[in-house]
């Protein structure tokens, strides 16, 4: 009976690191398929550098997997990322919101030291992301709602 408990937080956590990174592995594809479609070069780079952080976070969950199970884990990539760039721009900041508060609980349920940092490095790293999607959504917003003003006409 004692190790009931650590059983379910075992397979919990594990449920939580897949969801992490069929998370990453998502935002991976959304973000590439974003730079392409950025307004401007420096759009573009910004988009493809948080692209390579989720590469990061992708490549150390799945270390920690891993070492965790002994298989390379079956990768689920979520195809809701909009084709249209404001409506993508949009999705990823919602999307990075809510992951940092996974990340965060994740962070804070974890017992191994290792596995604990590594959520809350990521929750940190995602927020910086969402900071920089809410710019963009906040740049392109006020440029619309410029050219649609009556006191531009």
């Amino acid at each position: 009976m004692y190790y009931v408990p650590y059983y379910r937080n075992d397979n919990m956590l594990l449920a939580q690191i897949s969801k992490a990174i069929n998370g990453e592995s998502s935002a991976i594809a959304c973000y590439a398929k974003l730079a392409e479609l950025a307004p401007s070069e420096v759009e573009k780079a910004r988009i493809l550098e948080i692209r390579l952080d989720e590469l990061e976070h992708l490549q150390k969950f799945t270390a920690i997997y891993v070492s965790l199970t002994g298989t390379q884990p079956t990768v689920q990539i979520s195809s809701d990322c909009p084709s249209e760039y404001f409506a993508g721009i949009d999705y990823a900041f919602n999307d990075e919101q809510n992951t940092v508060e996974f990340y965060s609980q994740v962070a804070d349920q974890a017992n191994d030291p290792y596995i604990k940092e590594s959520f809350r490095r990521a929750a940190t790293d995602e927020q910086r992301h969402a900071v920089w999607f809410l710019y963009y959504l906040t740049k392109h917003k006020s440029k619309t709602s410029f050219e649609n003003s009556p006191l531009t006409k």
